[in-house]
């Protein structure tokens, strides 16, 4: 188990007066659960409140399944009321820190609210958002007998959500955001068709038309339903095209489904949401200037040079301009050879005139 944050900063406070360092073991272990750059799955803690049926159990025992090996089920029930008590949100607090786990359910089961599942997630040790539930169906994997392929340990899922409401209602959004966080998994960068092997479909319709339909004993007083459903995903050959080697996917009922209703909502605040949003510093991209990508995906820079004298550049020459050069070289130096002798012997004609005698 994780320690808290108390625990954290007793041990630090120990060694800063001057006590004894942590063990090894310890010290990698708190360092193993610091806050990184790039963050593995979350894990989910799944608790039983203080009444909890025979199915509300099973209903913990299949999200574990869903979920793992990404959840935790804690078999003791716990003394937690979790909207209407601030006792019980600290004690959610707690116990997700002590097992490292940023998601949680709470199954409970009273007279006033039967058949109750809060779904939340928490951030920086505190409470997020948190959504309660009102399980009005509910069919469990093992209802659709063993024949029935069931989800393989670390596979992804497929995450379908239909209804106008997903995108018009401001509620759904924020479920449908916890929704994905719940079921999403490790985050990979590339998926194999081989691992994606069920699809979880989620419907949001309104209350009115579905009353009825689900049981006309339940007065839903206007609240939102959420239908869930489960399917395992089989490929197999084509059998318009047998020579065609993608496959064809065939979806078969595995459950868990269940009908929900949103009873009660607690989302974070404006602030804290974007508090909880914010991505560190080094995991932005950095702005790459004066390079720009074609069609065919080569990368193309631009180059910023001061302005050159292009007659000062020393490049290669040819063979052929180095013998001109030579040649030209050449000629210039005879030519002022020539001028030299044409001056001395006009020097020399100057003295025999002068003194009647050459120079020696």
């Amino acid at each position: 188990m994780a320690p808290t944050p108390a625990q954290q900063k007793a041990a630090r406070a120990k060694v800063l007066a001057g006590g004894k360092p942590a063990k090894a073991k310890t010290q990698r272990y708190l360092k193993s659960i610091e806050p990184q750059l790039r963050e593995g799955a979350k894990s989910t803690l799944l608790m039983k409140g203080i009444r909890c049926s025979q199915g509300m159990g099973n209903l913990l025992k299949d999200m574990r399944a869903m979920q793992a090996p990404n959840a935790k089920l804690m078999t003791k029930k716990n003394q937690i009321v979790a909207f209407d008590d601030i006792e019980g949100q600290q004690s959610l607090e707690f116990l997700t820190t002590k097992n490292d786990c940023a998601l949680f359910a709470l199954a409970s089961t009273n007279k006033k609210r039967p058949n109750n599942l809060v779904l939340g997630r928490t951030f920086d040790h505190q409470i997020l958002d948190m959504v309660e539930l009102g399980i009005l169906r509910y069919k469990s994997i093992q209802d659709y007998g063993g024949s029935v392929p069931k989800k393989r340990i670390g596979s992804k899922p497929l995450m379908l959500f239909l209804g106008d409401l997903w995108q018009q209602d401001s509620n759904c959004k924020k479920m449908q955001n916890l929704l994905i966080d719940f079921y999403k998994g490790d985050v990979v960068s590339k998926l194999v068709v081989s691992g994606i092997d069920h699809l979880l479909v989620f419907v949001a319709s309104q209350p009115q038309q579905e009353a009825d339909k689900v049981n006309p004993n339940i007065n839903t007083d206007q609240k939102l339903i959420i239908h869930q459903y489960t399917f395992f995903c089989k490929l197999k050959k084509n059998p318009d095209d047998p020579t065609s080697k993608v496959p064809i996917p065939f979806l078969v009922p595995c459950g868990p489904d269940m009908t929900m209703q949103i009873r009660r909502t607690q989302f974070a605040e404006q602030d804290l949401w974007n508090l909880s949003l914010k991505q560190p510093q080094a995991l932005k991209k950095k702005k790459k200037k004066n390079k720009t990508t074609n069609i065919f995906g080569e990368v193309i820079g631009r180059l910023h040079i001061q302005n050159q004298d292009v007659e000062k550049l020393g490049g290669r020459k040819s063979k052929a301009l180095r013998r001109a050069e030579k040649t030209a070289k050449a000629e210039e130096n005879e030519a002022l050879d020539a001028e030299l002798d044409k001056e001395k012997e006009e020097l020399q004609g100057e003295f025999k005139q002068t003194y009647g005698f050459e120079q020696e």
